[in-house]
């Protein structure tokens, strides 16, 4: 499984606004902080409204806000957003197909599935948890605290990215 830029975005986003839910954050905001392009972020936060996960607030002091629950909410339920997924287990005995090329269909099967049930199984709660412990002795300095959280989401992603 590897995840699209949007579905990155897509993490990276949600994660900063759970973690302060009362507060309004500017897309350009997450964008300078990620080094990201502002309005491909829009874009994808745009979706995030749509499905109910962010609010908009328009208007000075405006930006979006986090509405989800982030103890119901999993890492699945924001990748399902942007990815597409093939549910269909691929078939490798087709014409020609080697007992090596089956048994490792097998294997990259189960891999993905795999890959799927720890998405569904991380919360948002969770990862914010997982963020606030890497916080620990870093609480003096907010901007390490921030390289963390970008840390951690990087590190979902290369995990994600192995599963392909």
């Amino acid at each position: 499984m590897r995840l699209q830029k949007n579905t990155s975005l897509a993490l990276y986003s949600v994660l900063e606004f759970a973690r302060t839910p009362e507060r309004h954050i500017a897309a350009a905001e997450i964008a300078e902080k990620y080094d990201i392009s502002a309005h491909h972020l829009a874009k994808v936060l745009a979706e995030l409204a749509r499905s109910g996960i962010l609010a908009s607030v328009r208007g000075a002091g405006g930006g979006y806000r986090f509405t989800g629950n982030a103890k119901r909410l999993t890492l699945m339920d924001i990748i399902q957003m942007f990815e597409e997924f093939d549910d269909a287990v691929p078939s490798q005995a087709g014409d020609g197909a080697t007992p090596v090329e089956v048994a490792l269909g097998a294997v990259l099967s189960e891999i993905d599935a795999n890959a799927k049930a720890t998405f569904r199984s991380i919360t948002l709660a969770t990862m914010m948890r997982l963020v606030d412990r890497q916080d620990v002795g870093v609480a003096s300095d907010p901007a390490q605290g921030d390289r963390v959280a970008a840390a951690l989401v990087g590190r979902l992603k290369t995990q994600a990215s192995r599963f392909t």
